[in-house]
């Protein structure tokens, strides 16, 4: 794949399309803010529309940090409207993470879907990148979601997701020491 660089763009003057993005009702302690499922891997086309989205949600968007490997092109500075967006290309940023940062510190973490995911399997991973009940990261909804019918619906995150959260086990031999008295 060719990447071009290019050190800025203007986004169009009309108002860009419509970005197919699924945003969290709220910002509780989701670990994700929602997912977004572009139509191509080029910024120049894909992220005016995202950033129209974003700020009429979370006001001016300053930066974006993407990864570098996943888009066809990298710009360093993205003009839409009155403001300009410092983009930051990341070798370690997951492929499937956007990260945008607000005017006021506030960072909003986004579950990139691939473009050429199917349509059932990239709305499913956006509604799950938004539900507030969400505990799964980003490559593990992806995984999910691309899985064959019948594949085991737990993910190896799910499953750590449970041994951290009882206390560093699977839960089966922790259950019934809790009421066990630990010698002192």
């Amino acid at each position: 794949m060719s990447v071009t660089q290019r050190h800025t763009a203007r986004a169009p003057a009309s108002t860009p399309a419509a970005p197919r993005l699924v945003l969290a009702t709220d910002r509780g302690s989701t670990v994700l803010d929602g997912g977004w499922w572009p139509r191509s891997w080029d910024p120049a086309a894909e992220l005016p529309g995202l950033l129209h989205a974003l700020a009429e949600r979370h006001g001016r968007i300053r930066h974006l940090m993407l990864n570098i490997h996943a888009w066809d092109s990298r710009l360093w500075r993205l003009t839409v409207g009155r403001d300009v967006v410092r983009l930051g290309w990341f070798d370690t940023l997951d492929p499937a993470v956007l990260v945008a940062t607000t005017g006021r510190d506030i960072q909003v973490d986004l579950l990139v879907v691939p473009p050429a995911t199917p349509p059932s399997a990239a709305e499913w991973a956006m509604a799950t990148a938004a539900d507030p009940a969400n505990l799964r990261h980003a490559p593990d909804i992806l995984a999910a979601a691309l899985a064959p019918a019948g594949a085991a619906a737990t993910t190896p995150a799910d499953r750590y997701e449970v041994w951290d959260n009882e206390g560093g086990s699977d839960g089966v031999a922790m259950r019934g020491r809790e009421h066990q008295g630990s010698p002192r």
